[in-house]
């Protein structure tokens, strides 16, 4: 879990730079802050969906039978146009965006992440 939100911050900050925005937001409540809570917190309607994709659910039967907006379905689907606007590499993003509308296997999204080839983050926040 720790590496995911690494690696998703890093991809946060990597479009974020490509848009303008300062390295140091991300190190705040803001960045840091409201990821670690969406990838952790109980509550998270965005965590609530990824956890019942990897239990073999539909995104359409989840999002009917939620009360309130999981924002990170259409934010995933900006987030990664966006990106490829722009040049910015963001293979989480592009993972998630391949599960959620393109109906990919989470199992398979997740080995096609695992089985990358490592690359240095490069972000300094100072």
């Amino acid at each position: 879990r720790a590496a995911l939100i690494t690696r998703g911050l890093a991809e946060m900050a990597r479009l974020g730079l490509a848009m303008g925005a300062q390295a140091s937001t991300f190190a705040g409540l803001a960045g840091m802050g409201d990821l670690v809570l969406t990838c952790t917190g109980d509550l998270s309607r965005n965590r609530t969906v990824g956890m019942q994709l990897g239990q073999g659910k539909k995104l359409a039967d989840i999002l009917s039978g939620m009360r309130m907006v999981a924002e990170g379905v259409k934010t995933t689907e900006s987030a990664y146009r966006l990106a490829r606007k722009l040049g910015v590499d963001m293979p989480i993003t592009e993972q998630v965006y391949r599960v959620l509308h393109e109906n990919k296997d989470p199992r398979q999204a997740v080995l096609d992440l695992m089985t990358r080839d490592l690359k240095a983050e490069g972000l300094e926040f100072s």
